[in-house]
């Protein structure tokens, strides 16, 4: 993989992790038992909100310095298609008017998929880790 391709995943996995990180933060911030609220209202389980929230927040991290990127982005990809399924799709791809539609989460989906997909980026800390324990086996 080329230099501008690494380049342009290292973007894609900032923007993803601290789009992810801060909308995990703000829902702890916000009062988590809110959003366990609004869950249930959706007629989805309360304690799915704590899943959801810790997997961007823990998870955004994790994108952000380029750890279990792939895992990650699969769970990622999963919140979105929830999202857009079960909260955004009745309002069209725009939104009403009122709330914005799934535009977004389309494009959030899509992130999390192709950076899945990706082969490893020399810029991330999974990069290192595999690098490091490549050398020291190499050297037994």
């Amino acid at each position: 993989m080329n230099k501008q391709t690494q380049i342009g995943l290292l973007l894609l996995r900032l923007a993803l992790g601290l789009t992810f990180f801060i909308h995990g933060f703000v829902k702890f911030q916000g009062g988590i038992a809110n959003t366990a609220g609004w869950f249930q209202s959706l007629g989805l389980p309360g304690f799915a909100a704590y899943l959801v929230a810790i997997i961007e927040l823990a998870g955004g991290l994790a994108i952000i310095l380029g750890f279990g990127t792939r895992i990650v982005s699969v769970l990622f990809s999963l919140i979105m298609l929830g999202a857009i399924v079960k909260v955004k799709f009745a309002l069209g791809f725009l939104g009403n008017g009122q709330m914005a539609g799934y535009e977004l989460d389309v494009a959030f989906l899509f992130m999390s998929i192709c950076l899945a997909l990706a082969d490893k980026n020399t810029f991330s800390l999974d990069n290192v880790l595999i690098r490091r324990t490549l050398d020291k086996t190499k050297s037994v």
